[in-house]
């Protein structure tokens, strides 16, 4: 699973071939969660509120190349990396 990028101890990937709705998988702290990109938690949970909230605010800083990420991924091609939270 590609790693798209990684900030505060939260590492967001992505998946080839993926089903809808577009969504990423984030770890932090050894906790899982599948997040779509209005950061909606769809399963799991990163533990933490604090890493939410950062993981919601990245998302929202970079909703257009998720979504061309994700078009990357669903016709695999290589997913770009993502500038992450500064």
């Amino acid at each position: 699973m590609p790693e798209i990028t990684r900030f505060f101890g939260i590492v967001i990937y992505m998946y080839y071939a993926e089903h809808n709705p577009p969504h990423l998988h984030a770890e932090y702290q050894g906790a899982k969660a599948v997040v779509d990109f209005n950061g909606n938690v769809l399963q799991g949970s990163l533990g933490s509120r604090t890493a939410l909230r950062l993981l919601r605010e990245w998302i929202d800083l970079h909703a257009l190349e998720l979504l061309d990420d994700w078009e990357f991924a669903r016709t695999g091609q290589e997913i770009r990396k993502i500038a992450p939270l500064d």
